[in-house]
């Protein structure tokens, strides 16, 4: 029950804003459910005018009841005419509302959250949300209003007519309704591991689209063929599971319309021929019958419906009630930077269940001062930087900015204030002045140009038949790591942040191209606070300060020269082995 109550909560709080249109909506069904009662009576009264009267002198009596019968069809029309246009705007618009909340809530989880999950997976779920409030409405305002309507509407018709048929309906369609809000219950459950397993298909699926090129190079299309039969035939086996269960549920609920035709329609037979009911009472009794049982045929449905619905939207639903892991404090404001210090203080850092990744690194930053981190896989650099983002929630210990707790200011204002060149950069599917534009999204296409050309993109750019409206593919595929990295060197040159962070930004370029990047690169951290993360030693000789870290520590740090001249020196190792292998650094080896 709490899990219905979860969805529909999510449902109703995104539904506020349009509740007068579901008001006018629910009014037109009822209103059309209340004139369908109605109308079976003049048909009861037309009926029992052929089967007394004779010859044609019935005729004008015969012909006002088809009047009336005409004219509260023509009301029953105008109603449900009416709710459905509200339906169609009230669908259209909500469906909409749905997915843009869930969009807003899920791209605020963090880091870990998206490192944890399927994209693939996600996506289907915010769909399945959106689909599954479509089913529920539906059966709510199409099926269980007129239901309930209709089945009181009816037992109210019949009391006067008979009250033992009126209650032996009554007590059938509650012991109906009862049995199988139980069985859909029960069967609740199935359907939410069918939705489960049908998640970890698509997300199978998705992981292995993606990975389609290491597949095919590293030969692994049977291995992965086998993970996909083996994900696919156990969601064949929930389904199967969970439909053989509604299966077995229809058995039963026909056994039911079967016991309850018979008996009615013999009680109907018997006050007839005791002359307690009309001719026109045995019609009316078959009519509200068959209206009855196909409601409730279809209640069965509709329940069952809505339980898988239910299922279906309880994945994302978790993932609208789960907290943000990282929130802005309700007192934070915006960061404001006026020098760019950063001071990293006894930070310490571990992810759950894994060993602890900082051990109290305390680093001071000088305003526009250049520095680099290097160390070993796995030292704790990246784990610096995204800490520094908020990616990850610190803790232990503090980072300030012009002495200013990052805790405590708002992630838009922090993010905004540091541009970064990611080792990998992804791109969005659309075109490249548009992926270069998006740091800074007011730019002019000549400032975008600009910043192009500064970054060598032009290189590339205007060889392409669309240039600048080429379009890159998902993750930017259709170029290479060198093209995309150019890429991200322009946009965070378009946003000219006062801090850079650059991890390894020319690690997927060609010694020609690093080249041209270098003095791009030394033009974008002119007047900026910059962080390097480097494997590649050439690349940060010009820094103010090296920080060497492993194992979470600060080994040691100061200037390249200071550095190659201590004996016992971690750098000197790393520069010893990296010396020569570079352009320009043949005679660097010690100096």
């Amino acid at each position: 029950m709490g899990k219905i109550k979860s969805v529909l909560r999510v449902f109703w709080n995104i539904a506020k804003k349009y509740n007068l249109i579901l008001f006018f909506l629910l009014f037109t069904t009822t209103i059309g459910g209340i004139i369908g009662i109605i109308t079976p009576l003049f048909y009861k009264q037309f009926f029992d005018i052929l089967t007394t009267a004779k010859g044609t002198q019935a005729v004008p009596d015969l012909v006002k009841v088809l009047l009336f019968i005409l004219g509260m069809n023509g009301l029953s029309w105008v109603a449900y005419r009416t709710a459905t246009f509200l339906d169609s705007y009230y669908h259209s618009h909500m469906t909409a509302r749905i997915k843009q909340h869930a969009f807003q809530y899920l791209m605020h989880h963090s880091y870990s959250f998206f490192a944890n999950n399927f994209g693939g997976a996600l996506v289907q779920k915010v769909n399945r949300l959106a689909r599954s409030f479509e089913r529920i409405l539906d059966r709510f305002i199409w099926d269980l209003i007129p239901m309930v309507v209709r089945v009181g509407g009816i037992t109210i018709a019949l009391w006067y007519l008979n009250r033992t048929i009126a209650i032996a309906l009554l007590v059938w369609t509650v012991l109906f309704i009862v049995m199988h809000y139980f069985l859909s219950n029960w069967k609740l459950k199935y359907d939410e591991t069918r939705a489960e397993k049908e998640s970890k298909t698509s997300a199978v699926l998705a992981d292995a689209i993606t990975n389609h090129t290491t597949i095919q190079l590293f030969t692994g299309l049977s291995e992965e063929f086998k993970r996909y039969y083996t994900i696919t035939e156990e969601h064949a086996k929930s389904v199967l599971k969970a439909w053989n269960i509604s299966n077995t549920i229809e058995a039963i609920q026909t056994a039911f319309f079967v016991f309850i035709e018979f008996a009615l329609l013999y009680l109907g037979v018997k006050y007839w021929s005791l002359g307690l009911i009309t001719i026109g009472t045995i019609v009316l009794l078959q009519t509200y019958l068959g209206n009855i049982i196909s409601r409730l045929w279809d209640f069965g449905r509709v329940i069952r419906d809505v339980y898988e619905a239910i299922g279906d939207a309880k994945e994302m639903v978790d993932i609208l009630e789960l907290p943000h892991e990282i929130k802005d404090a309700k007192d934070s404001k915006p960061l404001k930077i006026k020098k760019g210090e950063i001071e990293f203080k006894d930070v310490k850092f571990q992810f759950p269940s894994q060993k602890q990744v900082l051990k109290g690194v305390s680093l001071k930053i000088n305003p526009g001062e250049k520095i680099a981190f290097i160390g070993p896989s796995g030292a704790g650099k990246s784990t610096l930087v995204r800490l520094l983002f908020r990616l990850y929630e610190l803790k232990e210990g503090s980072i300030t900015i012009d002495n200013q707790n990052i805790a405590n200011v708002t992630q838009e204002s922090l993010r905004g204030k540091i541009s970064l060149v990611p080792q990998d950069p992804v791109l969005f599917h659309r075109t490249l002045l548009e992926n270069i534009r998006y740091g800074r999204k007011d730019a002019t296409d000549a400032e975008v140009q600009r910043v192009a050309k500064l970054a060598h993109c032009d290189e590339f750019i205007n060889r392409l038949p669309k240039r600048y409206d080429t379009f890159v593919g998902e993750r930017g595929i259709k170029l290479s790591g060198g093209e995309r990295q150019r890429v991200a060197i322009a946009r965070a040159m378009l946003k000219n942040a006062p801090i850079l962070v650059l991890d390894e930004a020319t690690s997927s370029l060609d010694s020609h191209s690093e080249a041209l990047i270098q003095d791009a690169l030394e033009k974008l951290m002119k007047n900026k606070t910059t962080m390097v993360i480097a494997h590649r030693l050439s690349t940060i000789r010009k820094m103010n300060r090296i920080i060497v870290i492993d194992k979470g520590k600060i080994l040691e740090q100061g200037t390249h020269s200071q550095l190659v001249k201590k004996n016992s020196s971690l750098y000197k190792k790393l520069w010893t082995l990296q010396a020569g292998g570079f352009v320009g650094t043949e005679k660097e080896s010690t100096r």
